[in-house]
C-alpha cells in the first residue's frame, strides 16, 4: 500500500500552528487587562493560578470567575473574558493550507486548551466548519503529553495512528504521537516557512 493510500488524516495544533501567536493565554491576559485597566501581571499572575486546571478539564471558567475577580480586586464582566477568547491572529496561509488538504484528507484539530475558548472560536470565526473533529485537553482530561488525547482523535476519526499526521510547533508535543505511530511534523512558530511546509507535508502524505 503506497503513502498515498495510508495516510487519510491530517491533524493540526491549535495556538502557534493556526494561530500567530505561540499561546493563548497572553492573548487572552493582554485583552482582559486593556478592556479593565488593570496591569497585565497582575491579571496574568492571578489567571495562571487556574491555568493548568482549565487545560485539563478540572475546573471551568465560569466555576474561578468570581474567585479571579476577587483576587485583583475588580468586578469584571463575563463577557470581556468571552471576547478575550477572539483576541488572536488566525494564520491566513495556514488556514489555506488547510482548506486545499480538506478536499482529500480528513482534517482534525488536537490541541491543549480551554473548551470554551475553542469552542468560541470555531463558531464566531472562519474555522467555522473547517474541522472535522476536534479535540480539546479539557475535554478529554488530558493533554498532548499523554497517549489519551490522542487516542480520542483516533477514536473519533475511526483512523489509525498510521493513517494520520499530526502538526505541531512544540518537539515534546510530538513525542507521544510519534510512539504511537503517527507521522509528525514540526512546525517552526517563529520562521514560519510556508515553503519548506509544503514541501514536507507532502512527502508525509503523498
Amino acid at each position: 500500500m503506497s503513502r498515498k493510500e495510508q495516510i487519510k488524516g491530517i491533524f493540526f495544533d491549535f495556538d502557534g500552528v493556526i494561530t500567530v501567536e505561540k499561546y493563548g493565554t497572553p492573548t487572552m491576559v493582554a485583552y482582559i487587562s486593556e478592556k479593565t485597566g488593570l496591569s497585565y501581571d497582575k491579571v496574568d499572575l492571578e489567571y495562571r493560578k487556574y491555568n493548568k486546571d482549565l487545560l485539563q478539564g478540572r475546573i471551568t471558567h465560569r466555576a474561578m470567575w468570581d474567585s479571579f475577580c476577587k483576587a485583583v480586586g475588580m468586578e469584571i464582566d463575563y463577557k470581556i473574558l468571552e471576547e478575550s477568547f477572539l483576541n488572536m491572529t488566525l494564520d491566513q496561509q495556514m488556514i489555506e493550507l488547510i482548506r486545499k488538504y480538506k478536499r482529500k484528507y480528513l482534517i482534525g484539530m488536537i490541541t491543549d486548551n480551554k473548551a470554551d475558548r475553542i469552542e468560541t472560536v470555531l463558531e464566531k470565526t472562519e474555522l467555522n466548519g473547517l474541522f472535522d473533529v476536534v479535540i480539546i485537553s479539557a475535554n478529554v482530561n488530558a493533554q498532548k503529553t499523554e497517549r489519551k488525547i490522542f487516542q480520542q482523535a483516533l477514536k473519533e476519526s475511526g483512523l489509525k495512528a498510521e493513517e494520520c499526521v499530526f502538526i505541531d510547533n512544540t518537539k515534546d508535543n510530538l513525542v507521544v504521537p510519534d510512539e504511537m505511530g503517527f507521522r509528525t511534523l514540526l512546525f517552526d512558530d517563529e520562521k514560519r516557512d510556508y515553503s519548506e511546509l509544503e514541501s514536507v507535508l507532502p512527502c508525509l502524505v503523498e
